[in-house]
């Protein structure tokens, strides 16, 4: 019997230090493994979002070694989903591909306690992504 290949999802945002970083965080915590994930930004920062990072420890997810990556045509064009997050124009688009779109609040700037419903929001829209990915799990 063989096994399907892994299914691919990109997550990204502008600065890839908070939502995508959650997103990316919460599909591999969720999935066990069963599904590629990478996250990226159109204009990556230097480090993840400290409120991110805690707010995501708060949850039993460490993300404080996560490094901010920048977008590449490649990451798009290897990635079976690609989900954005505020990264408007300056994502790749191919056709054939399956694009979502995620209106969340941005986290940069705001302390842990903003962050953690943006955390929780995530999580559902994670949960509900990963059904539809692998519905027989």
């Amino acid at each position: 019997m063989t096994s399907l290949p892994r299914p691919s999802v990109l997550f990204v945002c502008v600065h890839n230090a908070g939502r995508s970083q959650m997103a990316a965080a919460w599909l591999e915590h969720l999935s066990g493994g069963r599904v590629e994930v990478r996250s990226a930004g159109s204009a990556p920062a230097e480090s993840v979002n400290p409120a991110t990072v805690e707010a995501m420890a708060e949850v039993g997810i460490d993300i404080a070694a996560n490094t901010p990556t920048v977008l590449t045509p490649e990451a798009v064009q290897d990635s079976d989903v690609v989900v954005t997050m505020g990264c408007g124009d300056a994502c790749p688009f191919f056709p054939g591909k399956r694009y979502e779109d995620w209106v969340l609040e941005d986290p940069a700037g705001l302390g842990v306690e903003s962050v953690r419903p943006i955390r929780d929001e995530i999580r559902i829209r994670v949960e509900a992504l990963l059904a539809d990915l692998l519905p027989d799990a």
